[in-house]
């Protein structure tokens, strides 16, 4: 990095009008600057750094020759969105990032008027850029949209949908391809530059108007002839046959982190620009900073970090992650059965299949941001006899319900779905929470649907989908480590629709489905001690309801309390419906459903946040003597 002089420039920006400001020569300096804030704040805070290290010139450019806010910058996903939050007036609370009451790890509207859409998933921007294009020709402003969208990204199908609508209405949208993996196009350093101010100037976009109304006076069939001839011509020389094919004038590829290369781009794109325009930037994940280069991720996502060594603060070594329990199951089973594939939806690492992919690789699948794809794709397999694993994280599955509904469940294939991120996820936030999924899955007929109670009950899950032939079966387990159980060697087939007594009491009942189960063995002891014979149950599946065991604890106690780590309308719904069916509703029975707070819950400590839902133990003890009418007695106690 370049020697800073002793104020920084940085300091004297603190929102895009300041940047605007300074003289054009200034900005590498800025860039800088920039650059190390970033390492410096994530380095306290932990997040995505090296995708907002990728961008830092281009966030620069943008804010620099665009009006922002007028001008509508969209971040796609959010992962890269540190520099402009820094540029955006929240430099003051950056070492707040993903910490309870600070800013978001995404872009997200209420946080800032330069936010101008909410982001965490992937393949929106163009979308939500379409949208805000159109409603501003409907009020006929002037302001420009720019959606900034990562190569992975553009592997999702929505963004292509997006693109053809775009072409089909020629609006004046610009579409930045941040392309920081995939080389689609490489550049060509000065000529590359070079031709890419070339063609987003004036001179080239008039040539270009003026030979399609010369060849539509000539003939319609010559200017379609002339004019592909022309833009097939230009393909060759800068790439993007594609995205003309749908519409949009192409740039690049040009350099993202070469400023005299992106500026001038930019104002050309501003001032000139007339229908979409797809601007391709080449830029390099984790740069400036050596340690993010030299990593295999690019250090994606990080917790809080050394600068100097770039080495990660580890999480205390104990019991295993889920997700790591789940990815040596499944290379258990596939060794015992061949038939077994994974499939992953762009999160290898972040399902655990990085690992099965070592030991079988070509039985595990990348299909990309594809989740649609994904389900569909295993739903082919399953149709072949093989045995699907599709791992995708809940919030991300919620993106394929139709797929989930249409090509898997009404024809009663047997694909399997871990499901990975269940739960509160910490700070992650609201976007990443997986809170629906027994709600939107458990209301399929002929869905099995579990819940893993520890790591050891996610070990016999595993096996149990992996032996399970007669139609789809998912099981769901949190982000984080187990609770240290002792683990079997294999894990065993279980009993469809069968859950276990782990302790037997008289009075109160509490039926865990899910990682709430060692809460509520802490709330029992407590309850034991207050005088409350306290029974715990694992439900293990949600569909089918083990009514057996619902009846028993309805029939032998006085309080039963539902614990669960979802939203209203599943685990719970399926007991209540089954009480309320058979009488037993009105037999005296104390009963209260405890799960996720009908809210969207912004990011913090995952103890904090089941703390605040009331589903930790202390929750679960409160409830269950409100339910007896001593909530007033026990906190006077």
């Amino acid at each position: 990095m370049s020697n800073q002089p002793a104020t920084p420039l940085l300091d004297r920006v603190r929102i895009p009008g300041d940047l605007r400001q300074l003289e054009e020569a200034e900005l590498p300096q800025l860039a800088d600057e920039l650059r190390t804030e970033l390492i410096d704040a994530v380095s306290q805070t932990g997040g995505h750094l090296g995708a907002g290290l990728g961008v830092v010139e281009l966030t620069v450019a943008l804010h620099y020759v665009f009006n922002t806010p007028d001008d509508r910058v969209i971040w796609d996903v959010g992962h890269q969105a540190y520099p402009h939050k820094i540029l955006t007036g929240r430099r003051e609370r950056i070492r707040t990032l993903r910490q309870e009451d600070g800013l978001s790890g995404f872009t997200k509207r209420a946080e800032s008027e330069y936010d101008p859409f909410g982001a965490a998933h992937s393949s929106t921007s163009i979308s939500a850029g379409l949208g805000m294009a159109v409603a501003r020709d409907f009020d006929g402003r002037k302001n420009h949209v720019i959606s900034v969208i990562g190569d992975g990204a553009m592997s999702a199908g929505m963004a292509y949908e997006a693109m053809n609508n775009a072409g089909a209405l020629d609006a004046r949208l610009i579409v930045i391809l941040n392309d920081n993996d995939m080389s689609i196009a490489p550049p060509s350093g000065a000529m590359s530059g070079y031709l890419a101010r070339l063609a987003s100037g004036g001179t080239y976009a008039g040539v270009r108007d003026f030979g399609k109304k010369l060849t539509g006076y000539l003939g319609r069939r010559i200017d379609r002839a002339v004019t592909r001839a022309v833009e097939h011509a230009r393909g060759y020389v800068t790439g993007g046959t594609l995205f003309e094919e749908l519409g949009f004038f192409h740039i690049g590829p040009i350099d993202g982190h070469n400023l005299e290369h992106l500026i001038p781009v930019l104002r050309n794109v501003r001032d000139h620009g007339n229908g979409p325009v797809l601007i391709h930037v080449m830029t390099q994940k984790g740069k400036g900073y050596a340690p993010a280069e030299a990593a295999a991720d690019k250090y994606h996502g990080v917790s809080k970090f050394d600068v100097i060594t770039g080495a990660q603060a580890k999480a205390p070594a104990n019991a295993p992650s889920y997700t790591k329990v789940f990815a040596q199951s499944l290379i258990q089973e596939a060794e015992a059965d061949d038939k077994i594939v994974a499939v992953t939806a762009a999160m290898p690492s972040g399902t655990g299949l990085d690992l099965f992919e070592q030991a079988f690789p070509k039985r595990m699948f990348d299909v990309g941001i594809a989740e649609q794809h994904a389900v569909t794709f295993c739903a082919g397999l399953a149709t072949e006899g093989y045995k699907p694993f599709a791992a995708i994280y809940s919030t991300f599955l919620q993106r394929a319900y139709d797929q989930v509904v249409h090509d898997v469940a009404i024809q009663k294939l047997p694909v399997r779905f871990p499901i990975d991120r269940a739960g509160f996820v910490g700070a992650d936030g609201p976007t990443h929470c997986g809170a629906f999924d027994v709600a939107y899955l458990g209301s399929l007929p002929g869905f099995v649907v579990m819940a893993a109670g520890d790591e050891a009950e996610l070990k016999h899950m595993v096996r149990t989908a992996a032996a399970y032939d007669e139609g789809p079966i998912a099981f769901r387990y949190p982000r984080g480590n187990g609770v240290g159980v002792d683990m079997p060697e294999r894990g065993a087939v279980l009993e469809i629709g069968k859950g276990r007594i782990l302790r037997e009491g008289s009075k109160v009942a509490l039926l865990s489905f899910g990682t709430r189960l060692a809460d509520c063995l802490s709330a029992a002891e407590e309850l034991d001690a207050a005088g409350l014979s306290t029974t715990v149950a694992d439900a293990r599946f949600a569909k089918p309801l083990d009514t057996d065991l619902v009846d028993r604890l309805a029939r032998n106690h006085e309080v039963l309390i539902t614990v669960e780590e979802g939203s209203v309308g599943g685990f719970a719904s399926h007991v209540l419906q089954h009480l309320a069916h058979t009488g037993q509703l009105e037999n005296g029975l104390k009963i209260r459903p405890l799960v996720l707070p009908d809210a969207f819950v912004d990011h913090a400590k995952p103890e904090k946040m089941y703390a605040d839902a009331g589903l930790d133990s202390a929750g679960i003890v409160r409830t269950v003597f409100g339910a007896l009418g001593q909530a007033d007695k026990s906190a006077r106690a």
